[in-house]
Parts: structure tokens; sequence; C-alpha cells
């Protein structure tokens, strides 16, 4: 397993992320299970959201129960978490009283004394930075978060925390697959008319990220598009799975592997956050880590799902 050290941090990160949005209604020794999977293919950072389960902070809550971690485990783990969706309405909310409110749920729900990352999840269009900026401030200041990110921002959104929060932001997640892949693909296409590819949505947010040390962290990673299904073994990408089968035998590793492979491989340094909870997935997935795709290889696979290279 690849590990970096987080920039504008002091962790030691590797790429390769375990989301736990689906251990909800998992037994104690499932979710033992697949933490312990994860850990030990190297996977030692955990994503969390205060909105995952069937209740708020509901797996933030499952993970603990079953985990019960001694501090010394505790120390091993990266564990980020999310805050700032509310799903019955404002729908999002990034005032200093929601963050703090969230974080302090988070914090009880993991029992844990500190978060290590937390994320912005997704804008909030009535954002008011200075309410952000005096949230981040006293929970670093308490000790009670380490670093701070974003999740789902575009560089202006960034621009606009950055001119008051005083901690760097470390890291935006972002929806990110070899099927949908605009983040890169425009970079590709640019300045080609009547081609939809090289349209701008991000105002170059891959650069953007890399300029200021920004980690992206790619969720979904095996879905073809928003929410509707995965394209490994899909009879829809039959071409781009022969590629990845071919490379797969190639490198002796699952197909999974190679979806995750290509997202390393950028050398904006992403990680990439799998949401699995069967543990065999994990263990393969974290192999792609290592696979070192070749430059021809990973144009290759861009261009097999569907993408123009001029």
């Amino acid at each position: 397993m690849k590990t970096f050290t987080l920039p504008g941090t002091e962790i030691t990160a590797p790429n390769v992320v375990l989301g736990l949005m689906r251990i909800q209604e998992k037994s104690d020794e499932e979710v033992r299970t697949l933490v312990r999977t994860a850990i030990d293919s190297g996977i030692t950072f955990l994503d969390h959201a205060d909105v995952y389960g069937s209740e708020p902070h509901g797996c933030e809550r499952r993970f603990a129960e079953a985990m019960r971690l001694s501090p010394a485990e505790r120390e091993q783990l990266v564990i980020q978490t999310k805050a700032g969706i509310v799903p019955d309405g404002p729908y999002f909310d990034f005032s200093y009283e929601h963050i703090m409110e969230t974080v302090h749920g988070s914090l009880q729900a993991l029992d844990t004394d500190y978060i290590d990352i937390l994320l912005l999840h997704r804008p909030d269009a009535l954002v008011e930075p200075e309410e952000v900026a005096r949230a981040f401030d006293e929970l670093a200041d308490a000790g009670k978060v380490r670093a701070f990110g974003v999740s789902n921002h575009t560089p202006r959104q960034i621009d606009l925390l950055r001119r008051y929060v005083t901690q760097p932001i470390v890291a935006n997640q972002v929806q990110l697959s070899v099927t949908h892949a605009p983040l890169i693909a425009q970079g590709v296409a640019a300045n080609m008319q009547g081609l939809d590819q090289s349209l701008s949505r991000d105002e170059g947010l891959v650069d953007y990220c890399r300029l200021h040390d920004i980690t992206m962290q790619a969720w979904s990673p095996f879905q073809a598009g928003f929410f509707d299904g995965p394209f490994l073994g899909s009879p829809r990408f039959p071409e781009l799975n022969a590629v990845i089968d071919r490379l797969a035998a190639k490198y002796g590793v699952p197909p999974i592997a190679i979806a995750i492979a290509w997202i390393t491989r950028h050398p904006a340094q992403m990680q990439v956050v799998i949401g699995t909870t069967t543990p065999e997935r994990v263990t393969a997935a974290a192999q792609g880590s290592d696979v070192p795709l070749t430059r021809a290889e990973w144009y290759e696979v861009f261009r097999a799902a569907g993408y123009t290279v001029p």
C-alpha cells in the first residue's frame, strides 16, 4: 500500500480509503472483519459523515460500538468525518452553530477525543465563511479537529473559504471514476470546438488542487455515472472491460484493482474512497494501490471509457 504525507498535515495517509457509509445494519463481527481486513491491507484511513446511517451519526456510532478501540488502536487510524448536510432541511448548513453541534455529535458517536480531518460536506450556497472560520479556529484550538477540508467544492468556493479560514484546506472529496471523469477529461480536450468533453465545468479543479496542495479524494470510483450502476463487468462498457481485464491479467490483480490504479496513477496523488462492505473486495481494491500503470495503459483505459484523446 502506497502512503504519503498528506500536504498541510503530519498525517501519513494511504492512497486508498475505506468509506463506512453502509455499515448501519452490520453486526459487530461484520464491522470488525471489514475494518480489520482494510487495516491488514494497509488501509488505515476511514471515512465517515454525520449523515451516514438511518439516523444522525448512525454509522459513526455503529463503528465505535463494534470496534471499541483502545487509545493505542485509535492512534493508528486516520478518522475523517463530514458535516454540513441536513437531509430534512435546510439541506445544507455551514453555520457556526451547526458545525459545532455536528462535530461534538461525531466525537461522541465515534467515542474519540479528536477527529483527524473534518470535511464540509457539499457546498452551502448560503455559506458565511467568517462563521466557518470561527468554528474551525475553536475546534483546532481545542484539539478536537486536527485538519480541515471540503467535498465537492469548486476552486472559487475554496478560495472564498481560504480568505477567512486560517487552517489549510487539505482535501476535497469529489466524485471520480474512469467513466465519470469530467474533472480530468476536459483538460485533455480543451479548446476543441463542438466537443462536449471540452467544456469546462469545474474551473480546472484538478490543477487548482495540485497548485494549492489540496488532496483530491475520489468517491464512487466504480460507478459508471451519478449512481447509475458500476461499470466493472457491465455489458454497457464492453471495450472498457476488455481493456481492464487484459491489464488485470497482466498485473495479476482483480479488475477492481485496475479501476483503483487508474485513479492513483494520476500525478495529483489522489486518494480513492471505496464504500464496499465486502472484505474480499476491500482486499482486491487495495491491490490497485501498487499497480504501476504505464502512461500508455492509462490513456488506453481512458479512451476505452469513451473519452476523446485528440
